[in-house]
């Protein structure tokens, strides 16, 4: 039986639904995200798009760029109920939907197509139905895998519809630059192009031995398949996590910057342990502090490629506690350490540094799995010896 898989992408989302709710909004460039200096954008109108602005960039250069734009806030609450509607319109659809985040999800139509005049249509009522209930547009993409049709939704947005048949998969993608591949990013695209292959076609001609001797098989096979328009994993139902954190309150208040460090190292391992627990990565740091006076702040970082490692996320935890001006005489109450805007893939590891941390927390991840999380730690958190 030839699965069809639905990649389902809400457009612009955050923007949008503030469009949506305010009418002197529309048709005007919106940008919701961190307002102050440090601020990221989280979601950039169509209107914004043009002038350059995109998810990820730093405020500060959405400000330049889009000095007239409508700078807001990013209302959470709202979005996540919006979301709820969302999926429960999909839920009529298919039974089995796996959500990737709070805006996108995949749908298994396998065996469906008795309830279908065919799956472009049937992808056209779905786009009709959360249009109508939410006021929203969505772009759809529709194959027989989940990386072609996340692929196929984001080739005519906004409010688009692709079908990607398997006899003309190889053609699609063949064009295409080799960015467009699930898990590879900035780094790996240099190191590809330096290889010589700058589009997918390009990769999907090259011998198997000489792209292993180059990268090792794992990732020659994988890059392969992916390019040829493989993909075996199979459409999976899940509540997606919005962000996976830790904190913890002290008895008394931590006047010591080292001793707050130490204790983000800790909380750093903890969530990253339970994002490769989970096979996440994510793309958000965020730092919450409470003072002994209950005042309570977060701070976060957007990252241009996904992270899981402990010191990864140690290093953007400890930035932004850095960065953070202590009211004099106040102590912490409160630290707090998350990762959010989460996936299920990072970027793929070409460099020697990235392979010795994968076998690195593959080790380290094994024995906790076998002996309990506190079996492994690091030597700055050990208590020495009286």
């Amino acid at each position: 039986m030839e699965r069809i898989v639905l990649h389902i992408d809400m457009d612009a989302f955050f923007a949008s639904v503030e469009q949506r709710d305010h009418e002197e909004y529309r048709g005007k460039p919106v940008i919701v995200g961190g307002l102050g200096p440090r601020g990221v954008v989280s979601t950039a109108s169509y209107e914004a798009r043009k002038f350059g602005v995109h998810s990820a960039q730093a405020m500060a250069i959405a400000r330049r760029l889009c000095p007239n734009a409508i700078f807001l806030h990013p209302d959470h609450a709202r979005y996540s109920d919006v979301s709820r509607q969302i999926f429960s319109i999909l839920s009529r659809f298919s039974p089995v939907i796996e959500q990737l985040s709070i805006d996108e999800g995949f749908l298994d139509l396998t065996g469906m197509e008795r309830l279908m005049e065919n799956p472009r249509v049937y992808g056209e009522e779905i786009k009709r139905a959360v249009r109508e209930e939410t006021g929203l547009t969505a772009s759809v993409g529709i194959a027989p895998n989940k990386f072609l049709a996340k692929l196929a939704s984001d080739l005519e947005k906004p409010d688009g519809l692709v079908v990607i048949r398997p006899e003309d998969a190889e053609k699609v993608l063949a064009p295409l630059p080799v960015n467009r591949i699930f898990g590879v990013g900035k780094k790996t695209e240099a190191r590809l192009a330096a290889l010589g292959f700058r589009t997918i076609g390009q990769l999907a001609a090259a011998d198997r031995g000489k792209l292993a001797q180059a990268l090792g098989n794992r990732m020659a096979s994988q890059l392969l398949a992916l390019a040829h328009g493989l993909d075996e994993r199979p459409v999976e139902p899940r509540r997606a996590a919005q962000s996976i954190g830790r904190e913890e309150t002290f008895d008394e208040d931590i006047r010591s910057r080292e001793e707050a460090e130490k204790v983000l190292l800790a909380l750093s391992e903890e969530v990253g342990w339970r994002l490769r627990r989970q096979g996440l990565f994510a793309r958000t740091i965020t730092l919450k502090i409470r003072l002994g006076s209950f005042d309570t702040f977060t701070r976060q970082q957007t990252l241009p490629e996904p992270i899981a490692y402990d010191e990864d996320i140690f290093r953007e935890a400890q930035t932004l506690f850095r960065a953070f001006s202590m009211p004099p005489g106040q102590g912490i109450r409160l630290l707090g350490v998350s990762a959010g805007n989460l996936s299920e893939g990072g970027e793929v590891s070409l460099f020697d540094d990235h392979e010795k941390k994968d076998r690195l927390y593959g080790a380290i991840d094994s024995l906790k799995r076998r002996f309990g999380e506190g079996v492994v730690t690091r030597a700055a958190l050990q208590t020495p010896k009286q």
